[in-house]
């Protein structure tokens, strides 16, 4: 599941894909994985965007409810 609350947040950032990769130093490929629901964010990911971004609200950006049912629904497949 695209995590569409990441997106809006780089977007109104202005940060481009690679420049969101480089701040939370992960590679681009990985960071395109994590936004667009391939791989879901680890703890240290999370960890990382929230030392980089303190006044981002990770509760609304990662864990929204849609989040936690796809998150739920591929734990138990």
């Amino acid at each position: 599941m695209k995590l569409d609350k990441l997106i809006e947040f780089r977007q109104v950032a202005g940060l481009a894909k690679h420049d969101m990769a480089k701040l939370l130093d992960i590679s681009e490929s990985f960071y395109e994985k994590i936004e667009s629901g391939a791989r879901n964010p680890s703890y240290n990911f999370i960890s990382r965007f929230s030392r980089k971004f303190p006044e981002s609200d990770i509760n609304e950006i990662f864990f929204n409810k849609n989040n936690y049912k796809a998150c739920e629904e591929a734990a138990n497949e």
